[in-house]
């Protein structure tokens, strides 16, 4: 391959990655096509690219992007995995396909500028979402209000129940008439 060529090829791997710094990089030479095929028209639903690359271009390309710790993942047939609402969600997807096909290895990956291998990815892959973690702050930012208002609304309940039952008991008294002045 000529010099201008690598460096076409270069800036469309740089063009194509774009702005996703969480990354990571896996082995799928073993799968057959069709289930290759499959597996990234599944992944492309879900906005997840997976990029076939020769190492030394994925190198020099994610260096200018300023993505360092992929080198010693970088070896043998690579492909990058990229996208996804966030990096847990990209994780969990791909640790699904290497659960499901044994042939597809998990190598490791990049997570927000810090290199993980393969047991990282899996641990990551485990972790709650952006969402359910986002639901869980929600939640306990409520629960002192939600606590209090039970508080307030459970002695209030009770105190309106036995006053209630107060006034159930005693017998209805006609009104006094009005005095005549």
């Amino acid at each position: 391959m000529s010099k201008k060529i690598k460096e076409m090829v270069v800036t469309a791997l740089r063009e194509r990655i774009g702005e996703h710094r969480d990354i990571l990089v896996i082995d799928y030479s073993k799968l057959d096509g069709v289930t290759a095929n499959s597996m990234r028209l599944k992944l492309r639903k879900q906005n997840i690219r997976m990029l076939g690359v020769k190492n030394a271009l994925a190198r020099k390309a994610l260096g200018e992007l300023g993505l360092a710790g992929l080198d010693q993942y970088l070896s043998g047939p690579s492909a990058l995995v990229f996208g996804g609402p966030d990096i847990v969600a990209l994780s969990k997807e791909i640790a699904k396909w290497a659960k499901d096909i044994e042939a597809l290895q998990i190598k490791g990956g990049v997570v927000e500028g810090n290199s993980i291998d393969k047991a990282g990815v899996v641990a990551l892959s485990k972790s709650p979402s952006r969402e359910e973690l986002l639901g869980k702050i929600v939640g306990l930012m409520l629960s002192p209000g939600a606590n209090l208002s039970a508080a307030l609304l459970g002695a209030g309940g009770t105190l309106a129940g036995q006053i209630k039952s107060i006034a159930d008991k005693e017998p209805e008294e006609a009104p006094a008439p009005a005095a005549a002045s």
